[in-house]
């Protein structure tokens, strides 16, 4: 788990450090000045770990003193980029926001609704760390209902988690986190000491509705980015490489979770579902990593699942429905909440996979400012430090690779067929935080590789060198 010292989580946490960019952050990583190593990528950041006790002595404020881009410039990267033949019948927005002062550099078509992909997902990762906190950890738990002269029933509890191990889980790891053989062999001792040897297993998967496993908003062919929409899973990244998920993912969960329970020595005489009754006895559990923990995999990874998931547990924390529908007005209800504007925003789903998601790029950088600005606090620290980081991990891994931005650029992604979009933070050359977001929406189909390449090189590339 991430820990550093409460100096270091109140003191400013987005640093400049001789015009290398770096994140001293409460709950991922502190890198220093960066260097740069094989193909023009910067060195792996040091861990939170390695730096515990001293981040909070040695973390210096950014550079809010450093010179600000030419806002006239910003807008010509803009330009160029709208005018690229790469995204022609495009629309094309952008945003770019000074962090310390709030100050708009440049905002081209900032206000117009446009196709996020899955930049979408920084809404929802938002407000699930505002509603449910950083910390927050998901338990999957097993209870015991007797039926008089009837075989007991042991009843497996899905709360959202996806990232279960099939058999035994690891402490120190994220995915994976817990395991439904330590679930089973826990809950297996709980029955012996009861005289228990005999039960029926069965999956109480109610905290999503069954009819909500797909939208009806997402075009045919992106069901192949996403599994169907259930609140337990064995890892379900697993199968992002393959793009074929399991018909019925929360199946194989019971269905592995009854296997080691028979394996403890437990006689399994059928597995169904059904909702856990109430006043069932409770018997063992098992936890997952902490949520900053595990947006730290679904936005590096975009990963469309986790994020529908954590969706819906926003919904059921605001006491909404645990719907497509529900969720969505849950994400847009937290962020009205905190101050931001949702003029103009049709949400259609919580990962960007709709193309009938409507945000406009302000406000994605309205997000973006508040996370990374002073009033971010724990959850716009986690916010930033989770997004991928160009030239290193996640989804930007193969992107600015010995260019400017390198190491300097943490963003989130998006993709669909017709849009391509970025949103996140750099620091210029300079050594000025900005905050920026870009959508490209409406290219022809076929055009994403073209699109993400005009992007960088006519609007990221000259950003992070000014």
């Amino acid at each position: 788990m991430r820990r550093i010292t409460t100096a270091a989580l109140t003191a400013a946490t987005l640093l400049v450090v001789g015009g290398y960019y770096g994140v001293a952050d409460a709950l991922d990583i502190v890198p220093g000045p960066l260097t740069i190593t094989g193909a023009g990528r910067p060195a792996a950041f040091p861990t939170a770990a390695s730096l515990d006790g001293a981040a909070g002595a040695t973390a210096a404020p950014y550079d809010s003193s450093a010179p600000m881009p030419d806002a006239g410039a910003v807008a010509g990267y803009a330009s160029a980029l709208a005018a690229d033949p790469r995204v022609a019948g495009a629309s094309t927005a952008v945003s770019v926001v000074d962090v310390t002062t709030g100050r708009q550099i440049a905002g081209v078509s900032s206000g117009t609704p446009l196709t996020p992909a899955s930049t979408n997902k920084l809404l929802t990762a938002w407000a699930a760390l505002r509603t449910l906190g950083a910390d927050h950890t998901l338990s999957t738990r097993t209870v015991l209902s007797e039926a008089p002269g009837g075989t007991p029933t042991v009843t497996i509890i899905g709360s959202g988690d996806v990232l279960m191990a099939e058999d035994k889980g690891d402490p120190n790891a994220v995915i994976g986190r817990a395991g439904l053989g330590d679930l089973a062999r826990s809950t297996a001792e709980r029955l012996k000491a009861q005289g228990i040897t005999s039960v029926a297993v069965a999956l109480d998967d109610t905290l999503f509705p069954e009819d909500q496993k797909w939208s009806s908003d997402w075009e045919d062919g992106n069901q192949s980015f996403v599994a169907p929409i259930q609140p337990i899973m064995i890892n379900v990244r697993a199968h992002e490489s393959a793009r074929s998920y399991p018909a019925d993912p929360a199946n194989d969960a019971v269905q592995a979770f009854s296997k080691h329970l028979q394996a403890a020595g437990i006689t399994v005489s059928g597995v169904s579902r059904g909702r856990a009754v109430d006043g069932a006895t409770d018997l063992a559990s098992v936890s997952s990593a902490p949520l900053v923990d595990v947006l730290g995999v679904s936005l590096k990874a975009s990963d469309n699942t986790m994020t529908e998931v954590e969706g819906r547990l926003v919904a059921a924390a605001a006491g909404k429905p645990t719907t497509f529908a529900g969720a969505t007005e849950a994400v847009a209800a937290q962020l009205a909440a905190d101050g931001i504007s949702m003029e103009g925003v049709t949400l259609k789903d919580c990962s960007g996979l709709a193309k009938g998601n409507k945000i406009p790029a302000r406000l994605l950088t309205d997000i973006l400012l508040r996370a990374a600005g002073p009033d971010g606090g724990t959850a716009g620290r986690a916010l930033i430090a989770d997004l991928p980081v160009a030239a290193l991990d996640g989804t930007l891994n193969d992107r600015l690779v010995s260019q400017a931005g390198a190491g300097t650029v943490r963003a989130k992604t998006g993709s669909l067929d017709q849009t391509a979009s970025l949103a996140g933070t750099v620091v210029t050359a300079n050594g000025r935080l900005l905050v920026f977001s870009v959508i490209i929406d409406g290219f022809p189909s076929g055009g994403l590789s073209s699109a993400r390449a005009a992007m960088d090189e006519d609007f990221m590339v000259p950003l992070a060198g000014s």
